[in-house]
This record gives C-alpha cells, sequence and structure tokens, in this order.
C-alpha cells in the first residue's frame, strides 16, 4: 500500500518535471533560433539503499536489498532540428541552412568574455562598426577578432559567410560546428556553450542574408502534450486520494473490529 503511495508521488514529481519543460518550450515559441528541450524518465535501480555507517562488517556499503519504486527523473535533452526560415530582408538578419553555429564573444556581467554559439542571426551594427548580436555582443570572424564594418555602406554576405562592401571583403563570419551535440549545453535563451569533450569539425552550414530561423518549437504539439501530462498528474493523484482512503477505512474501521 505504502509503495503505491511512493509510485504515484514519483509519477507527479516526474509530470511536473516535463510540465516544466514544456510550459518553458512555449514561452519560447517566438525566440529566434531557440532549440526545444525535452524530458526523460527512468525507473530506479534495482538496488537504491546501502548501509553506509555500518561498521559491523567488512563491506562498508552493503546492500539493503531491493527497493523499485515508482520512476526517476531523467535528464532533459535538446531537440537540435531546424526551425522554420522567416524572410525580413534585413541585410543583417541571417540564418543558417544546415548544421552549424554563428560563434559570438559573449561578456557577463563581471566583464568576462567566452565564445558562445548560437543559430539567432538577428544581428546589427553598434557605433563603432562592430556587427554585433541584440545583446550587444560581438559576432566573431575566422580570425577570431569581431567582425567590422564601415557605418552606411551597403553589406553582402555569401552563403559561406564571406562579408563584402563595396566589392571588397572585409571579413568572414566564423561558423563552427561540433561532432557530437552531447557535449553541447544551453546558456540562456538561445545561446550554446561547450563542456569538455566538445569537438569542432568544419560547418556545412550555408549562410542567407535577409532571412532569420524561427524557434523550432511546434505549439500545436505542445499543446496536446500539455493536455497528456495534465491527464498522469491527475490520474497519480487521484490514486494517492484513493489509497488515503483505503488506508483511513483500514485503520479506523477494519482496525476497531
Amino acid at each position: 500500500m505504502l509503495k503505491g503511495l511512493y509510485t504515484a508521488y514519483t509519477g507527479m514529481l516526474n509530470e511536473q518535471n516535463r510540465m516544466d519543460v514544456l510550459t518553458n518550450n512555449l514561452a519560447n515559441t517566438s525566440t529566434k533560433g531557440y532549440k526545444k528541450e525535452g524530458a526523460t524518465a527512468q525507473s530506479f535501480a534495482d538496488i537504491y539503499a546501502y548501509k553506509v555507517k555500518d561498521k559491523s562488517e567488512h563491506i562498508s556499503t552493503k546492500r539493503l536489498g531491493e527497493m523499485s519504486f515508482g520512476v526517476k527523473i531523467g535528464e532533459n535533452y535538446t531537440d537540435f532540428s531546424a526551425g522554420a526560415l522567416q524572410v525580413t530582408n534585413n541585410e543583417f538578419d541571417l540564418a543558417l541552412e544546415g548544421e552549424g553555429f554563428f560563434a559570438i564573444q559573449f561578456t557577463n556581467k563581471a566583464g568576462e568574455t567566452s565564445t558562445k554559439y548560437t543559430r539567432d542571426g538577428s544581428f546589427t551594427v553598434n557605433n563603432e562598426g562592430n556587427l554585433v548580436t541584440e545583446d550587444g555582443d560581438f559576432v566573431l570572424g575566422t580570425d577570431g577578432n569581431p567582425i567590422t564594418l564601415a557605418l552606411s555602406q551597403p553589406v553582402s554576405i555569401n552563403t559561406d559567410g564571406t562579408v563584402y562592401q563595396n566589392d571588397e571583403q572585409v571579413g568572414q563570419l566564423q561558423i563552427i560546428d561540433f561532432e557530437n551535440y552531447d557535449f553541447l549545453e544551453k546558456y540562456g535563451e538561445n545561446l550554446m556553450q561547450t563542456v569538455e569533450g566538445a569537438q569542432e569539425q568544419p560547418a556545412a552550414a550555408q549562410v542567407r542574408q535577409g532571412a532569420l530561423e524561427a524557434s523550432n518549437v511546434q505549439p500545436v504539439n505542445e499543446m496536446v502534450n500539455m493536455i497528456a501530462i495534465q491527464r498522469a498528474y491527475d490520474t497519480n493523484q487521484k490514486v494517492i486520494t484513493t489509497m488515503d482512503d483505503i488506508l483511513d477505512k483500514t485503520v479506523n474501521q477494519v482496525g476497531r473490529v
């Protein structure tokens, strides 16, 4: 009986985690270059408890027995599939067709800089002529330096990221890809950062000027999933209520006989 309560409780926790992930996806439906997340679940290990401080035996961490209650919240994952392209005809709006990321020189509140990666190409030019993100972070070129442009002059960008002004090359966008996206983690809404083990590789992506990549979140699918999650949560809640009623009758009625 008590095991059933625990199973239903862990089920509710799992559905709550799935709902948190889903609502974050819905909140970023209009975020350019956003990659939706998903949640996973797993069963508990067959052996979950140990006698950690028992000094009566030579083995310091003896297993107590089998415990396989309920569900365990697993890791979240990121869906890196491409979002739809939206044509803007803005010369500083750039989208990537294919796998790869723009390299960004990110500056945190402490003034520390690091390289981040993004699919959000909604760029602009600051007063110094630097190509920057909407948050003011520099867009990097293949030489590792910010792309610098002459103000008030038309800009043309080829599919390989080469930047031209007055028919002269002024730089080339640094577009990076990775062998395994498992070594990327999200930083904020639409930035990525590498973790230990990430391996760079040449990007196959092509640059499309005058367009932006939308979020890959499908609101209709997310709403359908939200209904399913809510029903699963309610079912677990009803199981707990039913078992609570049975325990109440067992203690207050059967136990009285």
